[in-house]
């Protein structure tokens, strides 16, 4: 075999087979030396043979295409459904329950008794009030006759001045008289108002009677019944519920919670679509009716309270129920679109001369606050830009960027141009 064809051989086994050579007895300084010689020789000849292929090769990079296509921005929420208006009913009176008339899931029509409570003291009230009164309507009558006598009183005293020519009656008789009179009118107007107190304690007691029997305010449905018969009733300072119902299942609402960094991009008239673990792999449409201004802070999380209007014509949704919502928040059309990660991606050579600057400026320029920048910013927190491969060198493209669904990005400015292949991270060697 000719010694150039050999493959050349790992410098440790060459010294190990020149060391083997060696004469038994011992190893002369000269064949020391020129096994080292040799040893050096062969490592650099390894160098040489393998580092010009390695130049050759250059790094590798993973790349993906800039595409045009649609540009669906969503933000995701959860909440619970609730009847788009719900009512607890309760009871302004104090009293034993008597009777209950419906049940959970029954269906009610507005003014419908849903409950009775005992009249036994209610109607003893309203017939005290009654007799209160006949008494003021008696004392009314009475008022009026003594007014009538004085009065005629009066009207003979006059009759008799007259026709004495003012001798008689005396001063003090007629005056008497007409004291007399004005407090009979006085008595008559008193008896009058006596009678109006009593009419409005009897109609406030038969008000009293009236809510005794606790009726619906809606057309709807029980959807909790919180009383049994027998039981006491106290209203104090808050009336107590009785019933929740609801006004109609066939539409609802989904109140979800907004995070305050996603509650910008949601408008009043967006669509939504939601799911519920009841009914899994089922979407349900939905509209925004509502964003709150008003905060609301859970676990230190802040978060805006946001309606959704949703169909429940099969009357599958149910109230309580927990929603994962999306909010369509921005589609665009015919966008171009890459992937963040080519966004985020810097050469090795280019980052390590960014590192190597940045060091340099720490000691010179005074350290200031990190500011925030935004999300579509390059790594380095300068102007946007994507790699490219020219020649199997990367190449910068500055861009301008747009709106980001978290896996890609619009481009909206810059040389960029669809179809063009845009470095997304670099390669791994293989052996």
């Amino acid at each position: 075999m000719n010694p150039s064809d050999t493959p050349q051989a790992n410098p440790a086994e060459a010294l190990k087979n020149l060391l083997a050579a060696r004469p038994a007895g011992r190893f002369p300084r000269r064949r020391l030396w020129l096994a080292g010689a040799a040893l050096v020789l062969i490592a650099a000849a390894g160098l040489l043979a393998y580092g010009p292929a390695e130049q050759a090769a250059g790094p590798r990079y993973k790349t993906e295409p800039a595409s045009v296509g649609v540009l669906v921005v969503k933000v995701s929420a959860t909440g619970n459904l609730q009847p788009t208006n719900q009512v607890d009913v309760g009871s302004e009176l104090s009293g034993i329950v008597d009777k209950v008339l419906v049940d959970d899931n029954d269906r009610v029509k507005k003014g419908q008794v849903l409950a009775r409570l005992d009249l036994s003291k209610l109607n003893d009230a309203v017939a005290k009030s009654r007799a209160n009164l006949d008494s003021a309507l008696a004392q009314v009558l009475q008022a009026q006759a003594t007014v009538a006598e004085a009065h005629a009183a009066l009207a003979r005293f006059r009759q008799v001045a007259q026709l004495s020519g003012g001798k008689v009656p005396s001063r003090s008789e007629m005056d008497s008289a007409e004291a007399n009179l004005k407090r009979a009118e006085a008595n008559e107007a008193s008896a009058r108002a006596s009678v109006t107190q009593a009419r409005a304690t009897l109609q406030s007691d038969q008000t009293n009677l009236a809510k005794a029997s606790i009726r619906s305010p809606i057309d709807g449905v029980v959807l909790t019944r919180k009383v049994e018969p027998g039981q006491t009733v106290a209203a104090s300072f808050q009336a107590p519920v009785l019933f929740t119902l609801a006004e109609d299942l066939a539409k609802m609402e989904l109140q979800v919670d907004v995070d305050e960094a996603d509650v910008g991009q949601v408008k009043v008239g967006q669509k939504a679509s939601f799911s519920v673990d009841a009914w899994p792999g089922r979407r349900y449409a939905a509209v925004i009716t509502r964003v709150s201004y008003g905060s609301q802070v859970k676990d230190g999380v802040v978060s805006y309270l946001a309606v959704l209007e949703v169909g429940n014509d099969d009357l599958s949704l149910r109230p309580g129920m927990t929603g994962t919502a999306e909010i369509t928040t921005l589609t665009r059309e015919r966008a171009l679109l890459v992937p963040n990660a080519a966004l985020r991606f810097t050469p090795a050579a280019a980052a390590a001369v960014q590192k190597k600057s940045g060091s340099a400026l720490t000691g010179i320029l005074m350290p200031r606050p990190p500011r925030q920048t935004p999300k579509a910013q390059a790594a380095d927190g300068g102007t946007p830009r994507v790699w490219t491969l020219r020649d199997g060198q990367a190449v910068p493209l500055e861009v301008k960027t747009g709106a980001s669904n978290g896996r890609v990005t619009e481009i909206v400015g810059g040389e960029l141009r669809a179809g063009m292949e845009v470095i997304t991270e670099a390669a791994d060697r293989q052996p």
